[in-house]
């Protein structure tokens, strides 16, 4: 062919010059959509079984513990033998599909084989560990919760008690008391299963602390109260009443005595001391010799006789400006409270507590 000359059919292509060139590229897409396809259809049915729970609803849950040194390997075969997922094979497959393999965290778990994979997966990656409920009502004393964290599950009383007399566990919470009576703040907490009462009690002083606030701390300053006095009276207040409106109203009175140089005469104070009490306070009962028989000993007892609520820490500091220095119960479950020893006689006669209390 000359130069410049129009280019022509050309008869000299054979067949596997002309599927191996023309039709290369065609086959090649096809083969890249039909790749494609396969992957988005595996990975469809990856995620619809990582939603698919191995059980309808309803299953019970159980405690499943992600132990140290356990691997995403063995955590799926272990699901998959408690029941709580159909594949362990395809557990793990997803959980690395989402990054999650090198994010599970030790602990205890509540799961359950109506839970989807996905669910249990985002449980053990972001540690959502099962935890317990604790309530410490206001008024306890040391005795009564360590019953309660043992009761939860959480330790041994007898190792609770320990701890809260142990001066190096003391020293570490910045604590300069005989015990953490008085320290530990009522409420109702949430605690891994596993918890430790280590943990458990430290929590309660630290949640003290931050309610114990500022203000608080400059009002005790003002009326030249420190912290340990605070919360000794806070809880005498405590097991005197029940009424949250009564509570200044007791304060004054236990307030007024001190200043007066009174003995405090409160029945809680005599049964905090006592080795054994019965529910009855008797005459006897008031001559047992403790520093916190406050009818035999002037001024506040040594340290708390319970754990104070907020209500009582702040009618300790902020007492009503009355000047009483008595009160009886009532019938109603309140209490009448007067100036005088004479008004307070009167008052005795009229409810008649019931057996066995002694009256201020």
């Amino acid at each position: 062919m000359s130069e410049g000359e129009p280019a022509g059919p050309r008869d000299d292509i054979s067949p596997a010059s002309f599927f191996g060139g023309k039709f290369r590229r065609p086959f090649f897409i096809a083969a890249l959509l039909t790749l494609a396809i396969a992957a988005g259809g595996g990975y469809w049915y990856i995620e619809r079984d990582f939603d698919l729970p191995a059980a309808p609803p309803g299953k019970k849950s159980i405690i499943f513990r992600v132990i140290p040194g356990m691997g995403l390997g063995k955590i799926s075969r272990a699901l998959g033998e408690r029941g709580l997922i159909r594949s362990p094979d395809l557990f793990r497959l997803q959980a690395r599909l989402h990054g999650g393999a090198g994010r599970i965290h030790v602990g205890a778990y509540l799961l359950s084989p109506s839970m989807t994979p996905r669910h249990i997966y985002r449980d053990i990656t972001e540690g959502r560990v099962a935890q317990r409920a604790l309530t410490i009502p206001e008024g306890y004393n040391l005795r009564e919760i360590a019953s309660a964290i043992e009761k939860a599950g959480f330790g041994s009383r007898r190792e609770v008690l320990a701890l809260a007399a142990d001066s190096a566990f003391l020293a570490s919470l910045k604590i300069q008391a005989a015990s953490l009576e008085g320290y530990l703040f009522p409420d109702t907490y949430r605690f891994p299963l596993e918890t430790k009462p280590r943990k458990i009690l430290a929590r309660m002083v630290d949640t003290l602390r931050r309610k114990f606030g500022p203000d608080l701390r400059r009002r005790a300053a003002e009326r030249n109260l420190t912290f340990h006095q605070t919360l000794t009276l806070a809880s005498i207040i405590e097991k005197e009443t029940s009424v949250e409106s009564e509570r200044p109203l007791v304060a004054a009175v236990f307030v007024n005595r001190l200043r007066r140089n009174m003995r405090l005469q409160s029945d809680p104070t005599v049964i905090y001391s006592l080795p054994r009490f019965d529910g009855n306070i008797r005459r006897r009962d008031l001559a047992y010799d403790s520093p916190y028989n406050t009818y035999r000993y002037k001024g506040l007892p040594p340290g708390p006789i319970a754990n104070p609520g907020f209500a009582s820490i702040r009618a300790a500091l902020h007492p009503a400006p009355v000047d009483y220095l008595y009160f009886v119960a009532t019938r109603q479950g309140g209490h009448k409270f007067s100036r005088s020893y004479r008004e307070h006689q009167s008052a005795v006669r009229r409810y008649q507590l019931r057996r066995g209390k002694v009256d201020r």
